[in-house]
Formats: C-alpha cells, sequence, structure tokens
C-alpha cells in the first residue's frame, strides 16, 4: 500500500547560507609587511630595491599603508630614511596616533635584522595585494550580474577593463645585461643577410619594402589619410600580397566592414572585377571564368578575418594573443583606430581614450613581438589648405590625439592627388592613377615619398613598375582577351582552337557549367 503524503503540512524554510560561512580572511601577509616597513627603516638602500615594486595600496594595514606613505614622500625629498625621519614625517601628516605612534615603529624596527630576502618579502606582500583585488573584483561582477537591469555586454566589457588594469599592475620587466640583447641583434642580422627579400614582413610593394625592410617585429605603424583616399584598398592589397605572394599568416580586425564586404574587396583586387558587378552577380562569361581561376589565390590563404564592431582593446589583446598561438600570424591589421574603444575605464575626453588605446596597441606590438598596422583618420585641415603642397597631409593632420604620432614607430600617409583635382606635377609629369606613400615618421629608418599605382576600378594599389592592364581586359590563362572579341551570336573565343562558350552560361575551371558561388 502507497504511503500517504500529507500535502497540508507546510515545507520547512531552508536556513539562509550566511557570507563568509568558513571564516576566510582576505589573502594577506601582515608579518612581512611588518618585515619589509622594518627593514626599509633600518637599511640605507632598502627603500630603493622595492619602490618599483610596491604601492602604500599593497599593504593589508591601513597603518601599514600610511607609513609607507611617509617613505615615499622623504624618498622623494632625498632624505634619509629611518625610525626618526619616518616618525616625523608622519607626525607633519597628521598620522602618527593612527598607526600607533611612535611605539609602533619602534616594533617594527625591533622585529628585523637585516633587509635579507627584502625583494622576495615585497613580491609577496604584491601577489597578496593583487589576490585581493581579484576578490574585489569578482564580488562586484557578481553582484552587477544578480541585477537584472545590468546589460551583461556591458558587464562583460567593464570586467575585462578591471582584469585588464590588474594585469597592467603585474608587468614588471627586470633590467637586462646587454650581452643577451646583442646576441639576439646579431641573429636578425645574421636572418636577415641570409633571407631573401626584406628582414621583416614584406608588403609587396618594392620601393616602400626597401625603405623600410619590410615591416619589422614590434612596430607599432599607423597609415593615415582622408576618407576616399584609399585607406583600406592599401590594407587589403597589401595583406593579399603578405598572405598570398609571400604565405606570410595577416590578421585583418575591420570595425567598419562586414566579412562579407571585406571578402567582395578582396575578390575586386585578385580577379580584377567591378564592385557593381560582383554585388550584383552580373558577371559575363568570361569573367566568370576569370573568377573561377583567380579565387583559387586566396582559398586556404593564412589570411583571417574579424568584423567584430566596436571592438575594445581588450578583445583585439585576447584575439591577438590567439591567432600568434594558433596560426603564427605574423602581422596585425586594424581597420580603423579611432572606431576601437577601452570599454571598462573611464575618461575625461574622447582624446584620453584614443591615447589609451595607442598606447596599448604600441604594448601589445612589443609583447608579441609582431608589426601592428593600425590605419587612421585624419582631420580637416588638409582641406582648407589649397595647392599642390598644402593638399599633402601632415603629422598634426592625426585625428583626435597627438599621442598617436608619439606612439607610433613609423607614420604613413596615404595622398592622391588625383582626387583634388591636381593631375600634374610641378614638373609638368602625370599624377593620374598615383598614390603617395609618405612616411612622415619613421623612429628606426629614413622618411620618404614612395610612389604606386592606384587602380580605382578595382580598389587596388600596385607597385609602379607592374606591367599596365588596360580596364577592359583580362587573362584568361591562355592570353589576353578583351570583352571586344564577344561576338554578336553571344560566343565568346578562348585560347587555342577557338574552342565557343556561350556567354550566358557561366563556366567552371573544373569543367562544371555551375555558378562558382
Amino acid at each position: 500500500m502507497a504511503e500517504k503524503r500529507n500535502y497540508s503540512k507546510k515545507p520547512t524554510t531552508p536556513a539562509p547560507i550566511q557570507a563568509n560561512e568558513y571564516g576566510k580572511l582576505p589573502p594577506q601577509a601582515l608579518e612581512l609587511e611588518e618585515a619589509v616597513l622594518g627593514a626599509i627603516m633600518i637599511e640605507k638602500d632598502a627603500y630603493s630595491h622595492i619602490s618599483e615594486m610596491l604601492k602604500p595600496e599593497c599593504f593589508y594595514k591601513v597603518a601599514h599603508q600610511k607609513i609607507f606613505e611617509a617613505v615615499m614622500l622623504l624618498a622623494v625629498h632625498q632624505e634619509p630614511i629611518d625610525m626618526h625621519t619616518v616618525t616625523e614625517q608622519l607626525r607633519k601628516n597628521g598620522n602618527i596616533d593612527e598607526i600607533g605612534g611612535p611605539y609602533y615603529i619602534t616594533l617594527l624596527t625591533a622585529k628585523v635584522s637585516s633587509a635579507a630576502h627584502l625583494e622576495y618579502h615585497a613580491q609577496i606582500i604584491v601577489q597578496k595585494f593583487l589576490a585581493r583585488e581579484l576578490i574585489r573584483i569578482s564580488s562586484e561582477i557578481q553582484s552587477k550580474a544578480f541585477d537584472d537591469k545590468t546589460d551583461v555586454d556591458d558587464l562583460m566589457q567593464e570586467a575585462e577593463g578591471m582584469l585588464f588594469e590588474v594585469s597592467q599592475r603585474n608587468l614588471k620587466k627586470d633590467v637586462t645585461q646587454i650581452n643577451p640583447v646583442i646576441e639576439e641583434a646579431r641573429k636578425r642580422m645574421v636572418t636577415a643577410a641570409t633571407k631573401q627579400g626584406s628582414s621583416g614582413v614584406s608588403s609587396g610593394f618594392h620601393s616602400l619594402d626597401k625603405v623600410t625592410s619590410g615591416w619589422q617585429r614590434s612596430d607599432l605603424i599607423i597609415i593615415a589619410a582622408r576618407p576616399a583616399m584609399g585607406k583600406t584598398a592599401f590594407i587589403l592589397s597589401m595583406a593579399k600580397n603578405m598572405a598570398v605572394d609571400y604565405n606570410s599568416p595577416v590578421a585583418v580586425f575591420s570595425l567598419e566592414m562586414s566579412n562579407v564586404q571585406l571578402v567582395n574587396r578582396l575578390i575586386m583586387n585578385v580577379c580584377q572585377l567591378e564592385g557593381e558587378k560582383i554585388k550584383n552577380g552580373q558577371l559575363d562569361t568570361y569573367e566568370w571564368e576569370k573568377f573561377d581561376k583567380d579565387i583559387n589565390m586566396l582559398i586556404d590563404a593564412p589570411l583571417y578575418v574579424d568584423d567584430t564592431p566596436s571592438l575594445s582593446i581588450f578583445e583585439l589583446r585576447s584575439k591577438a594573443r590567439r591567432l600568434v598561438k594558433e596560426h603564427k600570424v605574423e602581422c596585425l591589421i586594424i581597420d580603423y583606430l579611432q572606431l576601437m574603444n577601452a570599454s571598462g575605464m573611464s575618461f575625461g575626453s574622447r582624446e584620453q581614450e584614443v591615447s589609451i588605446i595607442s598606447r596599448s596597441l604600441k604594448g601589445l606590438a612589443k609583447e608579441l613581438d609582431i608589426p601592428i598596422i593600425a590605419l587612421s583618420q585624419l582631420n580637416r585641415g588638409v582641406e582648407g589648405r589649397t595647392g599642390i603642397e598644402g593638399k599633402r597631409p601632415q603629422l598634426s593632420d592625426l585625428r583626435e590625439s597627438g599621442a598617436i604620432e608619439q606612439d607610433a614607430d613609423m607614420v604613413c600617409f596615404i595622398h592622391r592627388p588625383e582626387y583634388y583635382k591636381i593631375n600634374e606635377d610641378a614638373n609638368g609629369n602625370s599624377l593620374l592613377g598615383i598614390a603617395e606613400i609618405i612616411i612622415a615618421k619613421h623612429r628606426n629608418g629614413a622618411t620618404a615619398d614612395i610612389q604606386l599605382k592606384f587602380k580605382n576600378t578595382y580598389a587596388k594599389f600596385m607597385n609602379i613598375d607592374d606591367l599596365s592592364m588596360d580596364d577592359n581586359s583580362f587573362n584568361t590563362g591562355y592570353q589576353t582577351i578583351t570583352s571586344k572579341l564577344n561576338d554578336t551570336n553571344g560566343t565568346s573565343f578562348y585560347g587555342e582552337g577557338q574552342k565557343n562558350i556561350p556567354t550566358n552560361t557561366p563556366f567552371s575551371a573544373n569543367g562544371h557549367e555551375d555558378v562558382p558561388f
């Protein structure tokens, strides 16, 4: 017989779980704090060994924070640091009673006999402080995560920003004796000498690589121009050269265009097809053939694209580290810098935020030891100037922050005189289809003006000495044929034997009559 249940009985309410039910204390090392402060006051040069490592907030006990602040003030004024001077400084600060009076200072110095292991003890104090910071951040994030009004995306950005600040505090690099650095420099010189072409990542533009020796590791390169000058076209032409011609893995972060738009621009570049035809798919038969043949250059190329809008510097760091680790990416390209943000951190102005972003990009280039190329907008100063020389961009035209100029190892401008209806230079030479790459800043080399060809129809930059192609011509792989070869009967002639293929039937290089999309 089944057991009867009493449903009228009220369920018992479980006892609430109490916070800190196990009695946990925040991470701390009070004895080591006392030992470090005592050692600083009994040995003359002890403070100089840990001054870059410790800050007042690293100490758990408030009294110890006040004492360390007094020590810092004495060091700033180049005063001796001992039991008496620290006591006097605490009196001046009005903190002597808060820390327990002169007697407590005496106790600190009595607990240690020397400054042995001072740096090791200081390091433990820093680790305890970082652990407390992580607990504080996680508690804040947990509290906000329970709030239904909180936007999860904003909360993730804020969490990433706070963790970034903590990680930055822990990034300390020791001074290196010069011998291993010389050895590393020598290895790079030997590698460059034995390597054909550039020592860095080649851009594929010969005249540019001659000046830069390729984009160098750990460099931040800014490429700036006014709208419609071809910034995106330039970096995509360059990315294609790197990934296809030199097999160098490249990642492109596009904050302005979607992945499909970006690939369409690459198809224009590689297949030399007009953008309008790519969008509407109205290609002639010979154009389908050219597409099907040339697109193979991009397939399996080590080219990675990311179209995350409003990318934060913290997201970029995470993705860049993964790309370098998993795909051995040798160069990062960002289109463009002013569309990035530094979410999770507060700023007084947009200029301060851009400064943090540019500084972080330079730090990331050093950390990953690869070149980072970031596009940047210019302000309207160029538009207000007149004449051939007046339209050339200058470093002062960089938009929103002088920090961009300061942080960059190289600043390049893209200038197309044709855009401003300037068709000839001072010597009467034609400037039609000419783009200038102006290297305005080069921290490790010379500045120069480089001329490239720009094919507006295909949004493509090319070397000035590349064979010129008529816009109406194409290469089928057999011979160069123009659209005039299409006869009135709607047939085209391909190569030897004049094989006829109806123009209304898409042709695939694999022999199948199918649309290659």
